[in-house]
């Protein structure tokens, strides 16, 4: 039987963990988070630009064998080419030169595959400056998901922590001083409010996202009769865009997101601030658990609250992606642009995946955070936030408020100087014990002060209660509006696939039904002709 295991020594499961201070490691959501400057995975960009353009090839080809633009046998083939690309990853792309870009390797493949005839009328009626327009609203679509699920799910926890909460008495403070007295739950509820305002604010900036660009061209259109709304409805856009000009060169939606995602930044770091100081042991306010802090390589007691500082440092990145995307923009006229739809897009990525982790870290703090009832109920009493409530008191009872005022700040230094609580000072002081005569012992407490606030929005009467309803019906609502917005891209994937095969399936038929054809001629002696089915027939067959 092994020994008691030696001080300063630790199991190799422990290693890393357990600090002497701390006993578990940090929560692994936040840990991939903040250690994330270590992980080499960098994604796949080339082979996502190509699912990208495949899916809005697919959705023009499906139009343009519809509108009878393209021959249907062509289109099959090459959706049909464009499908088998796809399931190997588009391997064979990968390995071209791209001299001249992605786009053009990828169609010079195709080309290459079956024949200038078929692979060349891809581009029909269409610019690489409508479908890149076109496929960076398809990109955004999952960082852009992803951020409003996660604002979603911290509004949820903010209302669930306020209603758990709702009777913890707490000091409101302004200039960094104790105020009134209000609750943890009211503090938590009046953030959800900025938060449910930045879901709405995040929501309305995706709505040029659902507008089609394709069919507007290089900027003046087509001559090709080209049916945008057919392609708007395969790729799950809501309308096409109505004039050429505004598709190819507009991003607003760049600048509405990164600056709705840059308001909603400047509250999360508000609100970590205010937790920064509640936490520290000066305040000593609120507790984090072991897997919400860290320590000190040197100083063995230190319990560092150091996520804060990451949502700090996180919530800023959209506003700086709004400047630089706002400066790069600036650059440019009002057609497509390098400076637009090239560089100032590109602060888009980083501004929302941050905003994203800085909302997932405030979500794991707020949800993890426990707060210290009775020093918080100390620090409003020791704060004399019942002041402003004596004040009303007197006021109530015909002195005019700013007399009663005077007279409350001189009951408080009465309370400094003797070292007894509000309440008491009250009793003593001339002018104010008349009016404190009249109330219960205890009336100056700081959560019976709170209760009796219960107008004006304040933590008092059923005003906390009805916050928190109207707050969690308007969560819904908009969590409704963004499940609708993604069922509908998703619906209009599956019916994309869908009137894809249906393409390529009556492609085959004409195909078997051409090659019988063919075989019953030759049989009686015909020579067949050289119909136009027949070439694509044989690309088709080649493939």
């Amino acid at each position: 039987m092994s020994g008691p295991q030696e001080a300063g020594t630790h199991t190799p499961q422990e290693a890393g963990v357990h600090t002497g201070r701390l006993r578990t490691g940090l929560d692994p959501r936040a840990h991939r988070i903040v250690y994330d400057q270590y992980r080499t995975d960098d994604g796949d960009p080339i082979g996502d630009e190509l699912r990208l353009i495949s899916e809005v090839d697919r959705a023009h080809l499906v139009m343009l064998a519809e509108r009878g633009i393209v021959d249907a046998t062509r289109a099959g083939a090459l959706l049909d080419t464009v499908e088998a690309l796809r399931a190997e990853d588009f391997g064979p792309v990968r390995a071209r030169p791209m001299p001249r870009g992605l786009y053009l390797a990828y169609e010079g493949w195709l080309v290459d595959r079956l024949g200038q005839e078929t692979g060349g009328v891809l581009h029909t009626g269409r610019s690489r400056n409508d479908l890149n327009a076109t496929t960076v609203r398809l990109k955004v679509r999952g960082p852009y998901g992803q951020l409003l699920d996660e604002v979603a799910e911290l509004a949820q926890v903010l209302l669930d922590r306020a209603e758990a909460y709702r009777d913890v008495t707490m000091p409101a403070y302004t200039h960094g001083q104790p105020a009134v007295p209000i609750s943890y739950g009211h503090y938590l509820t009046g953030v959800a409010g900025g938060v449910l305002r930045s879901l709405a604010g995040l929501l309305d900036a995706g709505r040029e996202i659902d507008v089609n660009p394709l069919g507007a061209g290089a900027v003046g259109g087509t001559s090709v009769p080209v049916d945008p709304a057919r392609t708007a409805d395969l790729l799950g856009f809501t309308a096409a865009g109505p004039n050429s000009v505004d598709a190819v060169a507009s991003r607003d939606f760049v600048l509405r997101m990164l600056s709705a995602a840059a308001v909603l930044g400047v509250l999360m770091a508000r609100v970590a601030r205010d937790l920064t100081w509640w936490t520290t042991e000066e305040f000593g306010l609120l507790r984090m658990a072991d897997d919400l802090v860290g320590s000190s390589s040197m100083m063995p007691q230190k319990r560092n609250p150091f996520l804060l500082e990451h949502i700090q440092g996180r919530s800023t990145a959209a506003l700086a992606g709004f400047t630089g995307a706002a400066a790069a923009m600036s650059t440019a006229g009002y057609t497509n642009a390098i400076a637009v739809g090239t560089e100032a897009a590109r602060h888009l990525w980083p501004g929302l995946a941050d905003t994203t982790r800085a909302v997932t870290l405030l979500r794991l703090v707020v949800d993890g955070a426990e707060p210290d009832r009775e020093r918080m109920r100390d620090r409003a009493r020791e704060g004399f936030t019942s002041a402003t409530y004596l004040a009303e008191r007197l006021v109530v009872d015909g002195t005019p408020f700013r007399t009663a005022h005077h007279l409350v700040g001189e009951t408080v230094l009465a309370a400094l100087d003797s070292g007894t609580p509000l309440s008491e000072a009250a009793r003593t002081q001339p002018d104010v014990a008349e009016a404190a005569a009249g109330y219960p012992a205890g009336w100056l407490d700081p959560e019976t002060v709170a209760a009796a606030c219960a107008h004006g929005g304040g933590p008092g009467g059923t005003a906390p209660a009805e916050a928190l309803a109207r707050a969690r019906t308007e969560l819904a609502l908009l969590v409704g509006e963004s499940a609708a917005r993604r069922a509908r891209w998703a619906d209009a994937a599956e019916r994309l696939s869908a009137e894809a095969a249906k393409v390529v399936a009556s492609t085959s038929a004409s195909t078997s039904a051409s090659t019988s054809a063919s075989t019953s001629a030759s049989t009686s002696g015909d020579v067949p002709g050289d119909a136009p089915g027949d070439a694509t027939t044989k690309v088709v067959a080649a493939r």
